[in-house]
């Protein structure tokens, strides 16, 4: 058998030797290496989304108190603004109203006044009720108002409806110093011992208001049949609370179940610590605080559980 012996070039013999040297290279590279884990071992992380949270964060609300009174002010300016009279107005919706009611229910209808002059004991109820129907109007449509901001940057949002108590607060301010010249001018005296509790009883219809405003506001979000209620519960609620008759002069059955509306203690107590008037009884002070509660804390609960979906429903 014949042999053959094959000739390998200079250049051959070099290419085969670098091929070894990148395969030893490359079997020392892999060795190092650390064994590939298991898939079935490779730890999974599941980002959620966060449920809904009803309860308050009072840190997050009370960093955030100057956007409240920045907005508060924002709302008091576009309030008034190109107006002819400007703040006056606070002053003239109680008293203007304060004189239809007198010829109406004073003069014609003769309600009773407990022991005052009408005129001082509207404007005394008027104050406290256009605190109340002011802020409530305020606050269910906090949120709507203010949609670009909800859609674009993070705030608390629980900033809209508790600013919304600011701007009556002012206007009550203005027209409370009217009340003290009615006062005057028919002769009735102001209680000074008792006045130190009448912020008493605007806190409980602020909260009131805040509680059932924040819970408007939601369903304002996704209806917007808000707007046309409102003005109709207002005026309902208005005939239903103490503003141009005392709660004294209601038939006995009838005081239990007005002594619910937390506007009846408010209304009563404020007149009580500014004329004194007939206190509140034990039966307005229990069932007004009970109702106020939970307006305050069904209306919040119903608007934190929802605020989330601000952004995407409105």
């Amino acid at each position: 058998m014949e042999q053959r012996s094959e000739t390998i070039s200079p250049a051959g013999v070099a290419e085969r030797a670098r091929r070894q040297v990148r395969a030893r290279a490359g079997a020392l590279r892999r060795a190092s290496l650390p064994p590939a884990p298991d898939a079935r071992r490779v730890p999974v992380t599941r980002i959620e989304a966060e449920a809904p949270r009803a309860r308050l964060e009072f840190r997050e609300l009370w960093r955030a108190r100057d956007l409240a009174l920045t907005f508060a002010w924002r709302d008091v300016k576009v309030r008034y603004k190109q107006s002819l009279v400007g703040i006056a107005w606070a002053i003239l919706q109680p008293l203007m109203t304060m004189i239809v009611f007198t010829v109406i229910f004073g003069k014609f209808a003769n309600f009773p006044s407990e022991g005052t002059q009408y005129q001082v004991f509207v404007y005394a109820g008027l104050l406290p009720w256009m605190f109340f129907s002011t802020g409530l109007t305020q606050i269910a449509s906090s949120v709507v108002l203010n949609r670009q901001l909800v859609q674009k940057i993070y705030f608390p949002r629980l900033i809209l409806p508790l600013s919304g108590v600011l701007v009556p607060a002012i206007d009550f301010l203005f027209a409370l110093t009217i009340m003290f010249g009615i006062a005057a001018w028919y002769h009735t005296a102001i209680q000074w011992t008792t006045i130190a509790l009448a912020p008493f009883f605007l806190l409980l219809l602020a909260l009131a208001a805040v509680g059932v405003g924040a819970f408007f506001a939601t369903i304002n979000v996704r209806y917007r049949d808000v707007p046309y209620a409102m003005p109709f519960l207002i005026q309902i609620w208005l005939y239903l609370s103490p503003v141009i008759y005392g709660f004294t002069a209601l038939p006995h059955k009838w005081k239990v179940l007005f002594a619910f509306n937390p506007v009846v203690l408010g209304i009563t107590g404020f007149r009580w610590a500014l004329l004194g008037t007939p206190q509140p009884s034990q039966l307005q002070v229990v069932c007004g605080l009970a109702t106020t509660c939970v307006f305050v804390f069904g209306g919040l609960w119903v608007y934190r559980k929802w605020e989330s979906s601000f952004a995407d429903v409105i």
